[in-house]
């Protein structure tokens, strides 16, 4: 266990340096279009996840790479860590969040997102916020960008009951594209709220697209019961795997005494 915590250790220390360093190589971008600083983002993630797989030997499979579909797109993808918010971006050409507001201004990060023209929301609003993100988004991703979104709102415990936001479905509404669900299992590797990141293999699967023009209660009946009937069996291969490596499957969310 000491060596996979000296290796979490190192592993989170060079994860913000290489970030630091991402952040000074793209000041550049400032007075380039957008596609400098979606650039950078690629570099970032690709280079986190290589460090990932250096030095805590967890690698990365990405499944039904062919399904992901060119052009204007919603993509639903399940959040168990702060793994897969880089690690998605850079599968798509104009790769498009919604987060708060208040991220925009961070010095440089948030200035970065201001660029990359992400969208900010300001929670305190109440409904007001659900009708302009939907606003946003449409016209977004009527640009041809791809909307990547987390149904759950937020970050979720491995095997946690799941938890779809109404305000996703208005979403996909508003937008008349496609989705493209996705499933992973990165909770085990990289617990969310944990210092810890284990051994092993993350599993990002993209699923069959949904089509457009489905109602708002179909759209999240199907989109939930895709992510997450997939979600099950990668985490369950995910579990055998560590009780391969450990004699048992880890704590999702808290250090193993392993």
């Amino acid at each position: 266990m000491l060596s996979i915590f000296l290796r979490s250790l190192i592993f989170n220390i060079l994860f913000y340096v290489v970030l630091v360093f991402w952040v000074l190589v793209g000041i550049p971008t400032y007075a380039m279009p957008r596609w400098g600083i979606l650039n950078i983002a690629r570099f970032w993630a690709r280079s986190s996840i290589w460090l990932m797989r250096v030095i805590c030997n967890t690698r990365v499979e990405y499944r039904g790479l062919d399904k992901i579909p060119k052009g204007p797109l919603l993509v639903a993808a399940k959040h168990q860590s702060i793994w897969e918010t880089f690690a998605l971006l850079q599968f798509f050409e104009e790769p498009l969040y919604i987060l708060k507001r208040e991220l925009k201004w961070i010095p440089f990060f948030g200035w970065y997102l201001a660029k990359a023209d992400m969208i900010g929301v300001n929670r305190g609003a109440g409904g007001r916020t659900l009708l302009e993100m939907a606003r946003a988004a449409h016209d977004e991703v009527q640009r041809g960008r791809q909307l990547i979104i987390f149904p759950e709102g937020t970050r979720r415990p491995v095997g946690a009951e799941p938890r779809y936001k109404y305000g996703v479905g208005q979403i996909y509404v508003d937008c008349e594209v496609r989705c493209l669900p996705v499933a992973l299992n990165s909770g085990l590797f990289w617990p969310r709220r944990a210092f810890m990141r284990y051994p092993g293999t993350i599993v990002v699967e993209f699923l069959d697209p949904l089509p457009p023009g489905l109602s708002r209660d179909d759209f999240l009946a199907q989109v939930s019961s895709a992510i997450e009937t997939a979600t099950d069996r990668i985490v369950r291969d995910g579990r055998e795997e560590q009780a391969r490596l450990f004699g048992r499957p880890l704590p999702a969310d808290q250090p193993s005494s392993v």
